[in-house]
């Protein structure tokens, strides 16, 4: 406790230094660093009353100068006419402003697609479903109530929903998006019913305050906002409550929920008009250098909903000219920017441009994510570090625990998937795969709900464990991170599929995710399947096959298959019904035009390869450092330091797929004292005895070892097969090492061509304890001589080679005996060897990676 609050302090006082030394930027808090929210929750938990009094002191947002893009916003229309009817005069001129950008590909209802319980998409689902469920409503509801002055039963949540956290409600808003969202997905009953009396329980809340205000938190908090004083983004927290409400109306049908969320923004009208009839517009701009989330996006999504034009005047009120200004001019200037603060400001920008038909904003969200994606993203399509962007084409030195914030990746989806829309260009649903399967899928800790991640860790030898605040707790956590989390794992179906309506409608296939689609246009039902990804078959294998939905036959319509960038289209193939298709150039679509009818199938090869990918850095220094990509997969490499590699890049075999037969050889091996369990590990090449680890750690890496038959056994049911047959031990982190006698008669890891190849071979024998199931470890080269542990174990003791023993001794066969089990670590079927001069690293895919440490970028010298 005391260790944790240093650390904190720590922190504080590191930012504050960095926040003081820094020059401000506009757009944001002033110092800088008040705009990090774990940097504001960290501050505000803090006893340092004298650290808090010297950060706020210094608290101001950072006038801007509006005059470069005033077109941006509505603000001159108020400048012409007398203050006493400028609101009115704004509001009148704006009002017919609705001219619509034109036909966009329609999104496909999450009503309509159901995913394959067989992929990893489907069990990510599932484990957010399951959290879902497991919160309690009065606990959601708790500080809501408390706002209202309603009784409330039951207990508050912690984390960043404790009654005295100033954030508190905006867990609540993703909540309500989120199940929205799931029960589109899986039309759970059981959460329709928890979501609806959420629902309900807010609407009292609502109608007890009875001005349209709804929060955790009371409206005093806006009086600081408006008086520019300290308060942590009351507005960022509206936003979320506001969308979950919408996502309500729009996925469940709550017709409540609609209007709550119109009663709420009626109340934010009545306040913002305030604050510029008896201040000016300007100070309204002043005010949204605190965090607003996407109050634009949200109100633009009311005004859609409604037709009323001052829900759409009051979103252009929160479209925040300073930063979307910068773009506009097309300027790649974010470096300083609060990331998670602004990409919100660009999706609201986007419905903008749609509703409007204003042709900047199309260009401001075009331009923004090419220079997000040639200058501040990392290979898995994320970006940020420590919250913030960094200096263009810079990112070799950002690399650390503290990256790819996962809000960052879920509102950057957002962007894309509305790019696509727009423009049908195969990069943009290129990008959102990999962000998607490389940033978002592996933030959840395998199939354990409600753990997941803030950061996403790229540095050397991190540990999505080992963040500043490392794995959530399902009841404690609540950070911003989990309210994005839960509602991407809710949306997974959302942009598998995009429709063209008219005589002949065209599906979109984006994304290559088994699943169904009932495609209502036509009257038909797709399903997709995707066979498995494996490193030992390098093609990904699609297979669409239509059926009749209701009866109905289809008519003439067109089926466009995306040919992703990162597939090699000459070796591609592509067959309808059995007849070859030519397949078009990578980066494209397959557009196939007929009248298809139940039965009607397609098959794809898509060949796979490794590629490696060079960070974004212009520095010559940094030119080495390089990502490792299967397809759309980013691999990263078990290792807790090393990170150079030199290969033998040029003769194409430095990268090679684990076989398919090697996870049978896998073993961990055990011995037990009282009521601890000990096994066999892996402690920087010395073997020692340590208490038997938690799965998916890297001391479960460490102790999973591959047993290598001498007679090369390949396809085995389990290692107990190998039982009589000589092998050699080799770690599974360190291929090509083998277990070895060092010179004191300690084991030790070696590489295979320095190892003795006789003090390297053990014959796997019965245990000569005689218990069943156990084993022992014979030198093959030396009669009498086993591995051996020690009559009283003990965390850390080195494992040795005795011999000349006596085999009678009851003490000698309980330390020369082991229990023989499944290895606690796996290889991923997508698991591959990068062969070095030094050391050789096993690759698997980022996503799958939970406790384990690893490296996502390599420094390559061929």
């Amino acid at each position: 406790m005391k260790s944790g609050l240093i650390i904190t302090i720590a922190l504080l006082l590191l930012l504050y230094i960095i926040s003081v030394v820094c020059v401000a930027k506009e757009c944001t808090n002033t110092p800088s660093q008040l705009s990090s929210h774990t940097f504001r929750n960290a501050l505000l938990q803090s006893n340092n009353e004298s650290l808090k009094t010297e950060m706020f002191s210094h608290y101001h947002l950072t006038p801007t100068d509006d005059t470069a893009w005033s077109s941006l916003l509505p603000r001159k229309m108020l400048r012409e006419e007398q203050e006493e009817y400028g609101w009115t005069m704004m509001y009148r001129k704006i009002k017919n402003s609705d001219n619509s950008a034109g036909n966009f590909l329609k999104e496909i209802s999450l009503h309509d697609v159901r995913l394959d319980p067989n992929t990893f998409h489907w069990r990510a689902q599932q484990t957010n479903l399951e959290y879902l469920l497991m919160l309690d409503v009065d606990s959601l509801a708790w500080s809501f109530r408390k706002a209202a002055g309603l009784d409330a039963p039951g207990d508050y949540y912690g984390g960043w929903e404790r009654p005295d956290s100033e954030l508190r409600g905006h867990f609540v808003g993703h909540y309500l998006s989120a199940t929205a969202y799931m029960w589109a997905s899986t039309h759970n009953n059981t959460l329709k019913e928890k979501m609806s009396a959420l629902v309900s329980a807010l609407s009292t809340c609502q109608q007890k305050i009875g001005t349209g205000y709804l929060s955790a938190f009371p409206s005093s908090f806006f009086d600081r906002f408006e008086a520019i004083t300290p308060v942590w983004a009351p507005y960022y927290t509206i936003h979320k409550i506001l969308a979950g409400l919408v996502d309500q109306y729009k996925l469940a049908g709550s017709s409540q929920a609609l209007k709550m969320a119109t009663w709420m923004a009626d109340y934010f009208y009545g306040r913002v008009r305030n604050v510029i009839k008896f201040y000016s517009v300007e100070r309204h701009w002043l005010s949204l250098n605190e965090e607003t989330g996407g109050m634009n996006d949200v109100l633009y999504q009311i005004y859609s909903i409604t037709g009323d034009s001052k829900y759409l005047l009051l979103a252009h009120l929160f479209d925040k000219p300073c930063f979307l200004g910068v773009l506009a001019v097309q300027a790649d200037d974010i470096s300083g920017f609060h990331s998670n603060t602004h990409i919100p400001i660009v999706v609201g920008s986007q419905l903008r441009y749609e509703i409007t038909g204003d042709p900047l904003h199309k260009e401001i969200s075009m331009f923004f994510m090419d220079i997000v994606n040639a200058s501040h993203s990392y290979a898995t399509g994320g970006t940020s570090v420590n919250e913030f962007w960094q200096d263009p084409k810079r990112m070799a030195t950002t690399l650390q625990t503290e990256n790819e914030e996962s809000c960052t990746t879920y509102n950057m989806l957002k962007v894309s998937r509305n790019l696509f829309r727009w423009t049908k260009e195969v990069s943009y649903a290129d990008y959102y795969e990999r962000a998607l399967t490389n940033g978002v899928l592996g933030i959840q800790r395998g199939t354990d709900p409600g753990l997941m991640i803030y950061m996403l860790p790229l540095g050397k030898g991190v540990s999505k464990a080992v963040t500043y605040h490392g794995w959530g707790t399902p009841y404690d956590s609540f950070w911003c991170c989990y309210g994005t989390g839960i509602e991407s794992f809710s949306k997974l179906g959302d942009s598998i599929y995009f429709q063209e309506d008219g005589e002949s409608p065209s599906l979109y296939v984006t994304q290559y995710i088994s699943s169904s689609l009932d495609w209502k246009s036509t009257g038909l039902t797709l399903s997709q399947k995707v066979k498995p990804v494996v490193s030992w078959d390098p093609y990904m294998h699609v297979t669409l096959i239509f059926s009749s939905s209701k009866g109905g036959m289809g008519k003439g319509s067109t089926l466009n298959l995306r040919i992703p960038v990162w597939t090699n289209s000459e070796s591609a193939k592509v067959t309808l019904n059995g007849q070859s298709l030519k397949v078009p150039a990578s980066g494209n679509f397959l557009s196939i035009k007929q009248k298809w009818k139940a039965g009607d199938q397609v098959t794809m090869e898509l060949p796979l390869s490794i590629r490696t990918e060079a960070i974004k850095d212009d520095r010559p220094e940094y030119s080495s450092l390089q990502a490792i990509l299967y397809g759309p997969y980013l691999l990263a490499g078990h290792t807790s330091r090393d990170w150079s590699i030199t290969t033998q890049a040029n003769d194409g075999k430095w990268i090679s797929p684990i076989p398919e037969t090697h996870n049978s050889h896998l073993v961990t091996l055990s011995q037990q004292s009282g009521d601890i369990s000990y096994v066999l590990s892996n402690n920087n090449q010395t073997i020692t005895m340590e208490v038997s680890p938690a799965p998916g750690t890297q001391a479960a890496v460490a102790a999973t070892f591959r047993l290598v038959a001498a007679d090369s056994k390949g396809n085995i049911s389990g290692p107990e097969e190998l039982i009589g047959s000589v092998v050699m031990i080799e770690p599974f982190d360190f291929p090509g090492m083998l277990v070895t006698q060092a010179t004191d008669s300690s084991l030790a890891a070696q590489d295979s061509s320095s190892a003795d190849q006789e003090a390297s071979s053990f014959r796997l024998v019965a245990g000569v304890d005689g218990e069943p199931g156990s084993v022992s470890l014979r030198l093959e080269s030396k009669s009498g001589c086993f591995v051996y542990s020690d009559e009283t174990l003990k965390a850390g003791m080195k494992l040795m080679l005795r011999c000349d023993l006596d085999a009678s001794d009851d003490k000698f066969k309980q330390a020369a005996s082991f229990r023989l089990r499944k290895g606690m670590s796996q290889y991923n079927p997508m698991s591959f060897v990068m062969s070095g001069t030094q050391r050789n690293f096993v690759l698997s895919p980022l996503f799958s990676l939970r406790d384990e440490t690893y490296n996502v970028y390599f420094s390559v010298q061929t």
